[in-house]
């Protein structure tokens, strides 16, 4: 085999490396403009939750455990979700907006992603919970936090707890 060509297969097979990279990367968020408002602002999203903790109960460190949390706008404007993250490595956030589910976001989770909620809707956050990731023994306390434009709540915490046998 030629230089050249030795050169041009490594060239080609780099090159795919890095479009099966950004694939794997992509995410199933919409370009969304985020528009600020304050408190004083009659037309503007607000936020709704009525539950923000659960008791996962007993769990071995092999098991895995989830909750759902609704969150609605009760507001007139659309509501931005943003900057998903948590508190553990072994605690992933995940939104679910009609049907459509984001990818996991954890405690090192650097990928830009924001979700627009239409006033009258509801979406779902899902707390996971995997201590098999960093285990601990006993009782465990995680969260994950959800930003918004809502100036009354502009970042929600989601807190689940487990006692680890």
């Amino acid at each position: 085999m030629t230089k050249k060509l030795i050169i041009g297969l490594l060239i080609g097979f780099f090159g795919f490396l890095i479009g099966i990279y950004y694939l794997v990367q992509r995410d199933n968020s919409t370009q969304v403009l985020f528009t600020s408002y304050k408190l004083g602002d009659k037309e503007r999203p607000k936020v709704e939750v009525k539950q923000t903790s659960q008791d996962l109960g007993q769990m071995k460190v092999s098991d895995e455990k989830s909750k759902d949390f609704i969150i609605k706008n009760i507001g007139s404007r659309n509501l931005i979700l943003s900057n998903i993250s948590s508190s553990c490595g072994c605690t992933l956030g995940q939104l679910i907006y009609e049907g459509e589910k984001s990818s996991e976001f954890g405690m090192h989770s650097k990928r830009a992603f924001a979700k627009e909620i239409l006033p009258g809707k509801e979406a779902t956050i899902r707390v996971i919970y995997r201590p098999y990731i960093m285990p601990v023994y006993g009782l465990v306390e995680r969260e994950v936090y959800v930003e918004t434009n809502d100036p009354q709540n502009s970042r929600l915490i989601f807190r689940v707890t487990a006692n680890i046998k």
